[in-house]
């Protein structure tokens, strides 16, 4: 059976139209890694298609050398886009320098040396397996939140790549003779288009999985914080408290919850409106992160109401911790706004091994309604 390489690579061509059609439609409303992967599809796209089109005009000729050069760029910043949604998906910044460098010298240098095939060739194909090695590199990096096996899907599709494009590169640059263009019927461009074809459904596979898997993400994440303040919310700081007490517990340590209530909350709502209430909460949560250490676990309890819950704090540390944020409130918050904001607030310690968080809560509770009905704006030990 023979196999025509320029029909291979027209129906990878093909493939890749269509990923790049279908991608938007299945993913739906994306986020900043799922519209640089869109992105890097597309662009590898375009570069496929200005490739098949550089080969039916004239050798050499002015059309070749623009429609080839774009071709190059398009697939190397491609790839340079996907690096960066690689690296979003795995919870790293969104960086990928070096595949970016490479896509601009690749462009450049192909361009300024497109008269000498060899060169072009050698050029082309080897900055295009460097791009893909420091792509392999960073998925194969730990990541730093839970993924699937996406990206080993990927880190195989790009190996495969790897070793027929460098195979491409040491035969256009060096053996030229035997390697006269690139729709030629040489055994490499057979593989070549092979592996192509194979690797555009292994890589739209991956993408949609990539995806996939950060939908759960952020499922999880909507499932666990406040979406006004990003704080915990309630549910999800019980849990937490539950198996930090339990900790505390076997480890001997001590412990506290100091639970807050923003002063004046409803005639701050009532007076300046809701979109003063949701700043003052907002404000509020961030005086909480920039003051806690680490294992201080804080959640917005409900309504204008705060929970911290202090792992190996005595009472002294918990009133530090008060005092921490009201100074932080005053010097940080307070000279932003036009009203103030301040806090009551209630304290209570882990007194046995048998005591509860709930216990806890119901103890600071009170010291906190002892807090408001003595004039409000301190805290109270219960």
């Amino acid at each position: 059976m023979h196999i025509d390489v320029s029909t291979l690579l027209i129906a990878m061509t093909l493939n890749m139209l269509t990923m790049a059609v279908a991608l938007p439609y299945f993913m739906g409303q994306v986020n900043r890694a799922a519209r640089r992967a869109q992105a890097g599809i597309v662009l590898q796209t375009a570069g496929w298609v200005l490739l098949l089109l550089s080969s039916v005009c004239a050798p050499g000729g002015w059309a070749d050398r623009v429609l080839s050069t774009l071709s190059m760029g398009c697939i190397a910043g491609g790839m340079a886009f996907n690096a960066v949604a690689f690296d979003l998906w795995c919870g790293r910044r969104a960086t990928a320098r070096a595949p970016a460098v490479i896509a601009v010298l690749l462009t450049l240098g192909y361009g300024a040396g497109f008269s000498s095939y060899a060169f072009r060739v050698g050029w082309a194909n080897g900055l295009l397996t460097v791009q893909m090695a420091l792509l392999v590199a960073a998925l194969c990096r730990r990541p730093r939140v839970p993924v699937g096996r996406w990206r080993w899907l990927l880190v195989i599709s790009l190996l495969a790549q790897m070793v027929v494009t460098a195979w491409r590169g040491v035969l256009g640059a060096f053996y030229t003779a035997d390697f006269p263009h690139f729709f030629a019927p040489h055994v490499v461009n057979l593989v070549f288009a092979l592996v192509a074809n194979v690797t555009v459904v292994l890589s739209l596979a991956a993408i949609l999985l990539a995806h996939r898997d950060e939908a759960a993400r952020e499922l999880q994440r909507l499932a666990t914080v406040d979406g006004l303040t990003a704080a915990l919310n309630r549910r999800a700081w019980l849990a937490q408290a539950g198996i930090d007490l339990a900790m505390g517990v076997r480890q001997r340590r001590p412990m506290g919850v100091l639970m807050l209530d923003l002063d004046h909350f409803k005639q701050l709502n009532d007076t300046r409106g809701h979109a003063a209430g949701d700043l003052a909460l907002q404000r509020f949560a961030a005086a909480l992160r920039a003051v806690s250490r680490a294992g201080d676990v804080f959640c917005r309890y409900g309504g204008e109401e705060f929970c911290v819950l202090l792992n190996s704090a005595d009472l002294a540390a918990v009133q530090a911790y008060d005092r921490r944020l009201r100074g932080w409130l005053a010097e940080h918050v307070a000279p932003g706004l036009d009203f103030e904001l301040s806090y009551s607030a209630g304290i209570a310690m882990r007194l046995s091994d048998a005591d509860t968080i709930e216990a806890m809560l119901r103890r600071a509770d009170t010291a906190l309604y002892l807090a408001k009905a003595r004039g409000r704006g301190c805290t109270l030990s219960g």
